[in-house]
């Protein structure tokens, strides 16, 4: 992939131009001095520059979140995720460089960048800091945060991807919904249920999201807080989306039953 420099009134970044090009706070004085216009062009020339790999990045983080949630990770996927969480950091930080409003984009990617911080508790054991009675509840409130953030970056990722919304958009996020749901699920679950009755295998958890994501529920219902908290969470999402299903299908089926009609009053 080649370099990608970024230039705004004298300043480019990604590129540097020699030993007397200033060092990293130089840069950062002078972009502090650049019209927000520029800067604002400078952010979307970075995000069209790394939209596509970002988009994979994202996908495979959602996979590797379903391979350890369900199976459990190799070292070898570990330290694959680590390397994609250190670009995202990465990233964001590169962003937060270029925005010319920081407040704004903070709020409307804070749940992204608190999907950064989730990482950091495992690679680092800072967890082990805590009380151990506390570990295991811990434990499972920073895996409900990663589960939520990773859904909401690989959505962002496809629409940005897809460049707008369509029914398109909605089938394949509602998709990416249920196989991650059901991951954290299990993750939460397994082990709380009564026998023959609770979520023990992957395929219990994923046709267990699927009763919910279809507004028919379940014999089961989450018996752990973080469970009870991603299983309204799936509802509300299937809610959101329920009556944008039932729109497009009324609006295919009226569009069949008119032409007949229409032809017939032509007539």
């Amino acid at each position: 992939m080649p370099a990608c420099p970024i230039v705004i009134t004298g300043v480019k970044l990604g590129r540097k131009e020699g030993r007397g090009s200033g060092t990293m706070g130089d840069t950062g004085e002078r972009l502090k001095e650049v019209p927000p216009q520029e800067r604002e062009t400078a952010l979307g020339q970075f995000q069209n520059w790394v939209e596509t790999p970002m988009v994979v990045l994202a996908f495979v983080w959602f996979a590797l979140l379903i391979i350890e949630y369900v199976w459990g990770i190799s070292p070898l996927g570990e330290f694959l995720g680590i390397l994609i969480w250190i670009v995202f950091i990465a990233e964001t930080l590169t962003e937060i460089v270029l925005t010319p409003d920081k407040g704004l984009y903070v709020r409307h990617n804070w749940i992204v960048m608190l999907s950064l911080f989730v990482p950091a508790f495992r690679i680092f054991r800072v967890l082990r800091l805590l009380p151990i009675l506390k570990l295991a509840s811990a434990i499972r409130g920073l895996r409900l945060i990663r589960v939520v953030s990773t859904l909401n970056r690989t959505m962002h990722a496809l629409q940005a991807y897809m460049r707008r919304g369509g029914f398109g958009y909605v089938v394949l996020s509602t998709v990416i919904v249920v196989f991650g749901g059901a991951a954290g699920m299990l993750a939460f679950e397994k082990g709380h249920g009564e026998s023959g009755k609770g979520l023990e295998d992957y395929g219990d958890a994923l046709w267990w999201t699927a009763m919910i994501m279809t507004t028919m529920g379940s014999d089961y219902w989450p018996r752990t807080g973080e469970g009870r908290v991603l299983c309204f969470l799936l509802a509300l999402y299937a809610f959101s989306i329920f009556g944008y299903f039932t729109a497009f299908i009324a609006s295919i089926l009226v569009g069949r039953g008119a032409g007949p009609g229409d032809a017939a009053g032509n007539d």
